[in-house]
């Protein structure tokens, strides 16, 4: 197998794109008016290699997300993963649940009963318990996971009674828009339903996450209430899929 060698230009550009970012992510919350320590930066890790994550990693990334279970386990002992939260972001199937509870500290994608009763079952088997995000579908999608906001409160409560998992927050992403207003909308929508949940209280939910905001509308998000946004390509450059 062929040595993998780095990319000196990409490593700098790297260093140059997080610093950027989270600049701009810094004062994007101060011109909301919001403390910008409340707000985190997630590096997205989607087809990264390992060498160009741990620069990111090196120069400050505490959170890092990834979006694919295998590819996480397939990285993960390459990584500078000490003092790093480490999410799962993309689509968890059923069938994979086994492999990633106790591999990260948040699970941020589950969209139903079934996922979250499953991790609940494989988190009680292993001894841990396992924090989630419940992804919601804001923008109603056919082409997307999530649930929809009217169904969010019957779901939280359901999930609610399961052992071993523990709801934080929410996450979404929302459709592809035309304008920062546009999208904003989407985005204010979702801060009201964090909110509303919030309120209610329900036993075993937490409303301290809202993960919303990607490479190309983060600072709408972070106007918005967002506390995570998950940016990849704005740090790594354009995915490269193999």
């Amino acid at each position: 197998m062929e040595k993998f060698i780095p990319d000196e230009a990409r490593l700098q550009a790297v260093e140059d794109n997080y610093k950027a970012i989270r600049d701009k992510v810094y004062n994007t919350a101060v011109k909301a008016g919001r403390n910008p320590e409340d707000v985190r930066l997630m590096a997205v890790t989607k087809t990264v290699e390992s060498v160009y994550i741990n620069k990111a990693i090196d120069l400050g990334a505490s959170l890092i997300g990834e979006n694919r279970v295998q590819e996480y386990l397939g990285k993960k002992d390459e990584l500078h993963l000490d003092g790093v939260e480490k999410h799962l972001i993309g689509h968890l199937q059923t069938n994979k649940v086994k492999q990633i509870v106790g591999e990260v500290d948040m699970i941020e994608s589950v969209d139903s009963f079934k996922l979250a009763k499953e991790i609940s079952r494989v988190s009680v088997a292993k001894g841990v318990t396992s924090n989630v995000l419940v992804e919601v579908n804001v923008g109603k999608e056919e082409s997307k996971s999530g649930i929809f906001a009217e169904q969010l409160e019957e779901l939280l409560y359901e999930i609610s009674e399961l052992p071993s998992v523990k709801v934080k927050g929410l996450m979404t992403i929302p459709p592809i828009c035309d304008s920062e207003s546009e999208v904003s909308q989407y985005f204010a929508s979702m801060y009201q339903s964090f909110i509303d949940i919030r309120d209610k209280k329900i036993d075993n939910i937490e409303m301290n996450i809202l993960s919303m905001g990607m490479s190309g509308d983060f600072e709408a998000a972070v106007a918005n209430g967002s506390n995570i946004v998950r940016v990849g390509s704005a740090i790594f450059g354009a995915r490269k899929y193999f």
